[in-house]
């Protein structure tokens, strides 16, 4: 059907070209002023968005461990050539339903609690006095773990542990002060360091040099202190980790004691994101997605229908969000630097989710590896030999073999100085090249929700709820990523609480509501003693065959404070200097608790 043609000259058709035409140049005279007044905040949004997304990549990637999918590690040689017996599991604060109805409870009564503090108060200096040094111990430990692990990262690119060099692999052995060829073991090259640095003729005394400093990290001290129902406390003491933790006292100190600079309060706030999500877990997805819902509507409602979240976030000066400088504005107090402001939440929560992402993709690339082997259940279960059990009580069954579990975690200076070909070569770096999916799904996500945060902001000028856009960016993008798949099932039922081997240990240690943590402590307990009266036995072994008296008087030291320990039931501490050339002995040290087990191995 034609339609007829409007009559150009009809006053109609005027008044509709005028307000057509007023309606464009408003709109394209808005979206140019509203660029003019975006572009000098362009470095701000770009720095705000860089500093939410650096500790969770950090924070996700440093809490990989060993998935319910895949054994246990094979020994592995270190820098010095031992066996690395048993390689650390780290364990996560495992989070429930329960926890995830509580959160938004506990975080609403909070922030109203302080709100009318502040109220009361009127000046909140003294409350940000208090705030800041009771945040301060989990500062200086959070801190002590972003500079160590910083400092370590640095390390590996001037000191890796292998590298390529034309078309051959090469893996430093510190024991020999060499690189070994992995496909010649008689090519070795003596300089300590990589690749083409390798060629340079370097004097006798700094070749030792670097040998000592490459060796230098590899030497700590082991503290663990165990006292029933109140301490249990295991930390290794290396040079780097003494410098990190006065460094991170410092920071502390001058925050809390000279000022409080913007830069200084995001190191805190970065550190407490990276901590943070190395210590706590969804558990599953299901629970995750669950706290990420509640804390949805918490932030909705505290932002949009009541003036708390904004009141508390601007008077309180405390180490809970990150600042960034920001042009000012006309409405800006001249006498100080205007800043916009993001919550610590916004990267905490969602990166847990984001984390989770990660470890299931790993959960993922290990479960695709598994094997089914078959084997014959009646002549391992049968207790005769005899010819007629064989052909008729036999059954034909299947078990799952996983693949050993490579650690996933650092070679960034090996990987820097090793080229993509050689990189499948090594077993550890191996470790590292595992699909990401998830994780990028859900990184997607949170940047989407992110930039859509910054332009409503920027569009209505008001404070927004992040979670707003966060929670429903990085959900849609990790469920959706699933439902693509046909991974959903697999998903749901993903816990990271359980394992599936008989015997060990899971990774998270239940709801921090649980009132089962006292009766998990006793069991620790229990477990210790046991150890230690199987230690005991096996030094009296020992003792008999010492042959000198050296190797008796350590022997019956180690005998001696074991037997301290048995009596006493309730207290545990010991001390363990770890170094290259005593890795084999870090097993059966960690099981006896005594600092003297190396010198009494040495000695029979």
């Amino acid at each position: 059907m034609a339609t007829p043609t409007p009559d150009p000259l009809s006053p109609s058709y005027q008044i509709f070209r005028y307000l057509k035409l007023n309606s464009t140049n408003d709109i394209l005279d808005r979206s140019k002023a509203e660029w003019v007044a975006l572009l000098p905040l362009i470095p701000t949004y770009i720095h705000l968005l860089i500093s939410a997304i650096a500790p969770i990549y950090a924070g996700a990637h440093a809490s990989l461990s060993r998935p319910s999918s895949a054994a246990k590690a094979k020994p592995q040689e270190t820098q010095s050539g031992d066996d690395e017996l048993e390689v650390e599991e780290t364990k996560m604060e495992g989070l429930t339903p329960l926890d995830a109805l509580m959160f938004p409870l506990i975080a609403g009564a909070t922030l109203v609690g302080l709100y009318f503090i502040i109220k009361w108060l009127q000046d909140p200096a003294l409350l940000n006095m208090v705030l800041n040094w009771y945040f301060s111990g989990f500062g200086i430990l959070s801190l002590t773990k972003m500079y160590n692990d910083s400092w370590n990262l640095v390390f590996s690119f001037f000191f890796p542990e292998a590298y390529s060099l034309h078309g051959k692999f090469w893996r430093f052995k510190n024991e020999r002060r060499a690189a070994v060829s992995s496909d010649d073991t008689d090519a070795v090259r003596q300089s300590p360091l990589p690749g083409e640095l390798s060629k340079l003729r370097l004097p006798i005394l700094i070749n030792r040099f670097l040998w000592r400093l490459r060796d230098s990290r590899l030497r700590s001290l082991c503290i663990h202190a165990f006292i029933h129902k109140i301490v249990d406390f295991h930390i290794h003491l290396s040079p780097q980790s003494l410098v990190s933790t006065v460094a991170a006292t410092c920071c502390i100190l001058y925050y809390n004691l000279v000022g409080r600079p913007w830069w200084l309060t995001n190191l805190q706030g970065f550190s407490f994101a990276y901590s943070s999500l190395q210590l706590m877990s969804p558990t599953t997805n299901s629970t995750g997605s669950l706290i990420l819902g509640a804390l949805f509507f918490y932030d909705i409602y505290f932002v949009f229908f009541t003036p708390i979240m904004v009141a508390v976030a601007t008077k309180l000066d405390i180490p809970a969000k990150l600042l960034f400088p920001r042009p000012r504005g006309p409405k800006d107090d001249p006498s100080k630097q205007p800043m916009s402001m993001l919550g610590l939440g916004d990267v905490v929560l969602p990166g847990m989710m984001i984390g989770m992402a990660l470890r299931f993709d790993l959960y993922l690339f290990y479960l695709k590896k598994q094997k089914k082997q078959e084997y014959n259940r009646g002549l391992h279960e049968g207790t005769t030999g005899s010819q007629d059990f064989h052909e008729q009580g036999t059954t034909e069954s299947k078990k799952v073999v996983k693949a050993p579990w490579i650690p996933a975690t650092g070679q960034w200076g090996s990987r820097f100085w090793t080229s993509q070909e050689a990189i499948p070569r090594d077993d550890r770096m191996r470790g590292v090249l595992f699909p990401k999916t998830y994780f990028r799904a859900a990184l997607i996500g949170y940047i989407v929700g992110m930039l859509s945060t910054l332009a409503i902001m920027q569009v209505y000028g008001h404070a927004q709820p992040a979670l707003l856009y966060l929670v429903p960016g990085v959900l849609v993008s990790f469920w959706g990523t699933a439902i693509v798949k046909g991974e959903v099932k697999l998903m749901w039922r993903y816990n990271e609480s359980s394992e599936e081997e008989e015997g060990s240990q899971s990774k998270t240690q239940g709801s921090i509501f649980s009132p089962k943590r006292q009766e998990e402590i006793s069991k620790k307990l229990e477990k210790k003693i046991k150890e230690v009266t199987q230690a005991s036995q096996h030094a009296d072994e020992n003792e008999g065959r010492a042959n000198d008296q050296q190797g008796k008087r350590k022997v019956a030291e180690t005998k001696t404070a074991l037997e301290r320990n048995q009596k006493s039931k309730w207290l545990f501490f010991s001390l363990e200097r770890t170094s290259t050339s005593c890795k084999k002995g870090k097993a059966a040290i960690r099981e006896m608790g005594q600092a003297d087990r190396l010198e009494e191995k040495k000695a029979v």
